[in-house]
């Protein structure tokens, strides 16, 4: 069962997905929230900020906006930005991001991939992996790849529910549990 905020951020992104699609701006769209994720992961202060309970609803509102105007974001994105700060559910943006992503890859009958590597994935690798799962799930299927230096080695992928994790971090954890309790018996 998703929890209750996962289903308002489905809500907003599915709202979203619609308005941008009457306007005829699903890609740009797209690409400012794709964007924003990017800024969102790479700084503190705007996690600090979306997360910052002590706001108030015009700081939020004035902030997010002003981010969305330095990036170039389209009218819509900005004016959907300013609603969930008004709102007061900036907290959830990521998962407004994450749930748009999917509701987009759904409508255009693609399946989202996350792929979770120890190391970079070259051309080549990258357009076999994702070959290999169009034809093990019967559908296109559209990779965000994800560097993850604590697997070590390998790789996690995970579709929908599915998850596939042959990292080395993995195999060594099942190795070490496997030395454990042949050591206990």
């Amino acid at each position: 069962m998703a929890t209750q905020t996962s289903q308002v951020a489905s809500r907003y992104a599915v709202s979203l997905l619609d308005m941008a699609g009457d306007a005829g701006s699903v890609e740009q769209v797209e690409k400012d929230l794709n964007a924003l994720a990017g800024m969102i992961a790479a700084s503190d202060d705007l996690q600090k900020l979306i997360k910052n309970p002590l706001f108030n609803r015009t700081q939020h509102q004035r902030a997010i906006l002003a981010v969305a105007e330095k990036a170039g974001f389209n009218e819509l994105t900005r004016r959907f930005l300013g609603v969930l700060a008004g709102n007061r559910r900036l907290g959830i943006i990521s998962g407004v991001i994450q749930a748009f992503g999917n509701e987009l890859a759904r409508r255009r009958g693609t399946v989202s991939a996350r792929v979770q590597s120890a190391f970079v994935l070259s051309p080549v690798q990258t357009d076999a992996l994702q070959k290999a799962l169009s034809d093990k799930m019967g559908q296109n299927v559209t990779l965000n790849v994800e560097i993850d230096k604590s697997l070590l080695g390998g790789m996690v992928v995970t579709v929908g529910s599915v998850m596939i994790d042959n990292s080395v971090k993995r195999k060594l954890e099942r190795l070490k549990r496997a030395m454990e309790s042949r050591s206990a018996a």
